[in-house]
């Protein structure tokens, strides 16, 4: 789906043949109706077309509490099911991704001629309209004029081996670098793939609009990397973990398990003054304070740690392109994806490490979550145990693997 929303106006079901081209249904944005029928093409040659109904006038209820994670990235089962819908209005038919292009560049909906099924505004029509006109006051904004997007593929690197690989998913303001530790305790006969997230590492930097759109990123990345194996074992951390646990709701039946660290996505709070320091820090000196956050107590990052990560952030262009990543991801200092549904969901075997004196993301998140995977609460370490204690967290790792691969 190219944006989230509700399904509604489901005219078709398995089996039918239709044209191309043909509306099957309608996907509406929070408090959106939807038209009273949908209009259908022509049906394909010696096909049944099917019939368009007009449903029950019920207007769809808004939601409160945490926001969820967006449909297109993670597609829950309710999602089968038509959404009630009202009566037609005259208001101007648009996606959810083009009204809110439209919120950000301070245009009217009703101004734009949509293109889509039933004239439906695109997001493809708003960006067309600001480019014709292109007024700082109407152009959706970058967050930061300090970087420039860059095009080509994430960054993917390996290590050989056999057997089905490990993908390994960094956090937030970490590249693949950071896993050096873990790998070094880790069995070296097992084969690694290693994913920089956009505008980390050796990652392009890319401009991000949602979880969803960095899901669909790494998605790509992904099937790209393991094309050629059958199933991987995934390990993320924090940010990374997110991401993992969204492949694994998505891409269920190539992920063979699942070892989350501290996994960003199971709960509103988060210190975002660490990350907004972490990411705005252009020197060693403002950067250590901040970084010593990551770990159970000040003495676990070294001044020589501190100056070695400094280096890798010395990019003006990437700290700032990261800086628009965190307020896109953690709006007002909240974790604005919510991913405790899909942890319901996953059917993998699965497991959460998660440091008891964790600074970043309280591990109380991993004890209230619901599921069914076993969860490692860590003593004496923080935010990044695989850094602090790599010994530990690799054992516990393979502990899985083994217990998945092995018969018996």
């Amino acid at each position: 789906a190219p944006a989230s929303g509700r399904l509604a106006a489901v005219t078709a079901k398995p089996g039918d043949k239709l044209a191309v081209g043909s509306v099957i249904a309608l996907i509406l944005a929070e408090g959106e109706v939807a038209v009273a029928a949908v209009a259908v093409a022509a049906p394909a040659p010696q096909a049944t077309a099917p019939q368009a109904t007009a449903p029950q006038a019920t207007a769809p209820q808004a939601t409160t509490g945490p926001a969820k994670i967006e449909a297109a990235a993670l597609p829950g089962p309710d999602l089968a099911a038509p959404a009630t819908t009202s009566p037609a209005t005259s208001a101007p038919r648009a996606t959810p991704a083009a009204r809110e292009a439209v919120r950000k560049a301070g245009l009217v909906l009703a101004e734009i001629t949509g293109t889509g099924p039933l004239n439906r505004i695109q997001r493809d029509d708003v960006t067309g309209l600001i480019a014709q006109h292109p007024d700082p006051m109407t152009i959706e904004p970058t967050l930061s004029a300090d970087w420039t997007a860059q095009a080509g593929p994430l960054n993917v690197s390996r290590r050989k081996g056999a057997g089905n690989p490990v993908v390994l998913l960094h956090g937030f303001t970490a590249d693949s670098q950071s896993w050096a530790p873990f790998e070094k305790a880790f069995s070296h006969e097992r084969p690694l793939i290693r994913i920089d997230l956009p505008g980390h590492g050796k990652s392009p930097q890319r401009q991000i609009h949602s979880f969803q759109d960095l899901s669909r990123m790494m998605a790509e990345a992904f099937d790209d990397a393991t094309r050629d194996v059958q199933q991987v074992h995934l390990v993320g951390h924090s940010l990374g973990a997110a991401v993992a646990l969204a492949l694994a709701d998505i891409r269920g039946q190539r992920v063979a398990s699942l070892t989350l660290i501290a996994p960003a996505g199971l709960g509103p709070e988060i210190d975002a003054a660490t990350m907004n320091g972490i990411v705005r820090a252009s020197r060693t000196e403002s950067l250590a304070p901040w970084l010593r956050r990551l770990t159970a107590t000040p003495d676990g990052i070294s001044d020589d740690y501190a100056r070695a990560a400094m280096r890798s952030r010395g990019d003006a262009g990437l700290r700032a392109c990261q800086a628009d990543i965190s307020a896109t991801l953690f709006p007002d200092g909240v974790q604005a994806f919510d991913l405790r549904a899909a942890l319901q969901r996953i059917q993998v075997p699965t497991q959460i490490l998660w440091g008891r004196r964790d600074h970043i993301l309280p591990f109380a998140q991993g004890i209230a979550a619901t599921g069914e995977f076993a969860l490692h609460l860590l003593s004496d370490l923080g935010h990044i145990p695989h850094i602090e204690s790599p010994d530990r967290v690799a054992r516990i790792a393979q502990r899985l693997i083994n217990a998945v691969e092995v018969p018996g």
